[in-house]
């Protein structure tokens, strides 16, 4: 695969950590269009504090990077919130994954979690989601689940991917849950750091931001 790298558009990118595993759930705004990546929980909160910000701007998408309950608990609120007019977005090879992750987080950590309902469209590589002037281009990053994607775009303030939980600060994603495969993941690692100029912000699930030139240098898994 090869990424567009010419700069297009503007993005303003906002972040609320949420949830009982703190996710961090991201509101990428260009113009008066909005995409939302990861909601992670009380979906009709940040529906409607999203709203209050910026009443004047449309959410047209709700994007998961992954189907791990903790990355699609708020995609039914915000589905309800915001009216059938707005696209739920899932990779293909994780359909099958959700029900599991949500019985396994009620299991494991007590917490019930409400079903997105199905995805209106299943993404693949390959895969593009226009906000704004902004082009969001979708590559699979298999690893932590067997349908991990990155969300990447190249803009006129920088280039920015929503990486999940495929890379983290020095590290990687778990690979020890349903369909978490090692060797898959350090290959997506691979991948990421040939596709992804060394100035892209990486924006991750959880924690802090990185960048693909300190992971080079720094990460082991690298």
């Amino acid at each position: 695969m090869k990424l567009d790298l010419d700069p297009r558009g503007h993005v303003q990118i906002e972040n609320a950590v949420n949830g009982p595993i703190e996710t961090n759930t991201y509101f990428v705004i260009s113009g008066d269009e909005a995409v939302v990546i990861d909601p992670a929980w009380e979906g009709e909160k940040l529906a409607a504090s999203f709203a209050g910000r910026h009443p004047d701007t449309t959410i047209k998408a709700i994007v998961c990077t992954h189907g791990h309950a903790d990355h699609t608990c708020g995609v039914a609120g915000m589905r309800q919130a915001l009216g059938t007019g707005v696209r739920f977005l899932l990779p293909a090879a994780d359909a099958g994954i959700v029900a599991g992750s949500i019985a396994h987080q009620k299991a494991v950590w007590g917490i019930d979690a409400p079903d997105p309902g199905a995805a209106d469209e299943l993404i693949e590589e390959g895969a593009t989601v226009a906000v704004g002037d902004v082009v969001l281009q979708v590559f699979a990053v298999p690893g932590h689940t067997p349908g991990g994607i990155v969300l990447f775009a190249a803009t006129e303030d920088g280039n920015i991917a929503f990486v999940g939980d495929t890379l983290f600060p020095g590290s990687h994603g778990r690979t020890d849950l349903e369909g978490g495969d090692e060797r898959a993941i350090i290959a997506s690692l691979a991948k990421m750091a040939t596709l992804l100029p060394p100035d892209t912000l990486c924006l991750t699930g959880h924690g802090a931001a990185t960048t693909i030139a300190d992971e080079i240098e720094h990460n082991p898994f690298f």
